[in-house]
């Protein structure tokens, strides 16, 4: 195979693994409806814990971050002399193809647990660092979107503190969708509507 298809690849494979909507998947094989009519409509973990099934949540949050650390691994394991480059191609396309599923067409979830599978694969060290900002933002603020802003925001910085140029220009641009994705998160946080985590959304 060409060398010049190998970044296609990998950016394909990466939307195809990244557009699995497993919140969806889940809730529907367990008998809790479509996600996407309950709450905020959200296919992610946190629309999925409105439907009362912790379980779900928590599977649907470690599946959508695998989604993003299978995606790199293959990546990884293709033989190129630009591998590191592949990594962070298909890890954006597992992160946009959540973001973006053609399956829902292209209404999928925020983004914030498949930025947490991408982190721990690209750096474990930048991984751990938002996965504490995440569960310590949302202890303080008691939001889920609080916490996963803070992670993705603080994601980027952690990588260049840490001397990962690369991986912190590519977490910067996630990060910035991430936030995107927040905007009517945003709005009811200034409002002072945005639900708190345990009740419904309104």
């Amino acid at each position: 195979m060409p060398l010049w298809i190998w970044p296609f690849a990998a950016l394909f494979l990466g939307y195809l693994l990244g557009s699995i909507p497993f919140g969806m998947v889940l809730t529907r094989a367990f008998g809790a409806g479509d996600i996407r009519q309950i709450g905020s409509g959200n296919i992610g973990a946190t629309n999925v814990l409105r439907t009362g099934r912790k379980g779900l949540a928590a599977a649907t949050l470690i599946l959508d971050a695998l989604k993003g650390v299978a995606a790199v691994l293959i990546a990884r394991a293709m033989a190129s002399p630009s591998g590191s480059e592949l990594e962070l191609i298909a890890a954006a396309g597992a992160f946009f193809g959540h973001l973006y599923p053609v399956w829902l067409q292209f209404k999928g979830g925020k983004g914030v647990a498949t930025l947490l599978g991408l982190c721990l694969i690209l750096d474990w060290r930048v991984g751990l660092i938002f996965a504490l900002v995440w569960l310590g933002g949302m202890a303080v603020s008691r939001i889920s979107s609080v916490g996963g802003m803070v992670a993705a925001v603080s994601a980027p910085i952690a990588a260049y503190a840490l001397g990962s140029t690369h991986l912190s220009i590519l977490l910067l641009v996630l990060a910035l969708a991430v936030l995107w994705k927040h905007e009517a998160n945003i709005r009811r946080l200034l409002a002072g509507t945005e639900p708190r985590i345990g009740q419904k959304s309104a």
